[in-house]
C-alpha cells in the first residue's frame, strides 16, 4: 500500500507514469468511465476548499466510483474531541482510499501511519500540496512539451504559501530551473528553502518587486496572501494588495510567458487578464482534475 504525502513520494520516472496517464484520461475519457467501479474515496477536509476537494470528487466520479467524507471540521468528530488516528481506522471501514486536508502541518502523515487505505495529503496547513504540485507540473508539460530549462517566478505569499513550498521541493530535481521568489520582506520563502536550494546550487533570487523581472520570465506563478494564516489582522490588510497583476504589467512579460496561479484568486490576478492567452490558470485546475484521476488509480493499483 501506498500514499501520497509529498510530491518527493513520486520518483521523476513514476511522475512521467503518471503524467503520461493522466494525458491518455484527458484524451481518452470514456476508457476510463469505469475503472473505479465499486470503489469509494473519503474526502476529509477539516479544512474549507472548492477545487481540491470538488476536483477529487470530480475525479472519482468520472473514474465511476463513489464519493463519502465530510468538508470542514466542524461536521466531523473532531467537534468532539476525536484524534485524526481514529477517524482514519473508522475511515479505512468505509473507504477504499482517503485525500485529507488538514490545517496541522503532518497530520496527513499521522493518519497514514495508522491507515488501512491509502492516504492522499490533500494540503497540511502551509506545509505542503502534493495534488497542487501534480497539477502545476502537468499543466507546464502539457502546454510546453516538457519540465526543465525555464525561469519561474513565484509572486505573493511564499512564506505561508503550502502550493509554493510543495512545487519548489518537486522543481529542484529537474535540470535548468532557475527560481525568482517575488514578495514583500514579511512574506519571504523559508529559509530552509533557500538553503536547500544552495546546498544544490541551484540560481534563485529574491526581490520586492514585480515589474523588474517581469521579461526575464517563462512562467509566473502568482498566490494570494492567505487571510487564514494570519494572527494578526493589520498584518493581512496591509500586505493583502501588495501584488495585482493587471495588463500593464502583462505588456512587460515575454509573447510566449504563462501565467499560473493554484486558486482561489482573490485580488492579485485583475479580472482583464483572464481574456490574455498566456492565462493558464483556468486551464491548471481542470488538468488537477486529470492528475488526480491518474492519482487515484495508481494508488489503488488499477493501472
Amino acid at each position: 500500500m501506498r500514499h501520497l504525502l509529498s510530491p518527493m513520494d513520486f520518483t521523476i520516472e513514476e511522475l512521467d507514469k503518471l503524467f503520461d496517464l493522466a494525458t491518455d484520461i484527458e484524451q481518452n475519457k470514456a476508457k476510463y468511465a469505469h475503472a473505479c467501479d465499486g470503489k469509494i474515496l473519503a474526502t476529509c477536509f477539516y479544512e474549507p476548499s472548492t477545487r481540491t476537494r470538488l476536483s477529487f470528487e470530480s475525479a472519482m466520479l468520472r473514474l465511476g466510483g463513489q464519493v463519502l467524507g465530510f468538508s470542514d471540521a466542524g461536521s466531523s468528530s473532531a467537534s468532539k474531541g476525536e484524534s485524526v488516528s481514529d477517524t482514519i481506522k473508522v475511515i479505512s471501514g468505509y473507504a477504499d482510499i482517503c485525500a485529507m486536508r488538514h490545517p496541522k502541518e503532518g497530520a496527513p502523515m499521522v493518519a497514514a501511519e495508522k491507515s488501512d487505505i491509502p492516504v492522499i495529503n490533500a494540503g497540511d496547513g502551509g506545509h505542503q500540496h502534493p495534488t497542487q504540485t501534480l497539477t502545476d507540473l502537468l499543466t507546464i508539460r502539457s502546454l510546453t512539451g516538457t519540465i526543465g530549462n525555464f525561469t519561474i517566478g513565484l509572486c505573493g505569499d511564499l512564506k505561508f504559501g503550502r502550493t509554493v513550498h510543495s512545487l519548489i521541493h518537486a522543481l529542484v530535481r529537474y535540470e535548468g530551473i532557475n527560481f525568482i521568489f517575488i514578495s514583500p520582506q514579511e512574506l519571504r520563502v523559508p529559509d530552509y528553502i533557500t538553503e536547500e536550494l544552495k546546498a544544490h546550487n541551484i540560481p534563485y533570487e529574491e526581490v520586492t518587486n514585480l515589474e523588474t523581472v517581469m521579461p526575464q520570465l517563462d512562467f509566473l506563478y502568482m498566490t494570494r496572501v492567505q487571510r487564514e494564516r494570519f494572527f494578526n489582522e493589520e498584518d493581512y490588510i496591509r500586505l493583502k494588495d501588495f501584488y495585482i497583476l493587471d495588463t500593464t504589467k502583462m505588456e512587460l512579460a515575454k509573447p510566449n510567458m504563462l501565467v499560473l496561479h493554484p486558486l482561489p484568486r482573490v485580488n492579485e490576478i485583475s479580472v482583464e487578464v483572464d481574456k490574455d492567452p498566456r492565462a493558464a490558470y483556468f486551464k491548471q485546475a481542470q488538468y488537477g482534475v486529470y492528475v488526480r484521476m491518474a492519482l487515484i488509480l495508481t494508488l489503488l493499483e488499477l493501472v
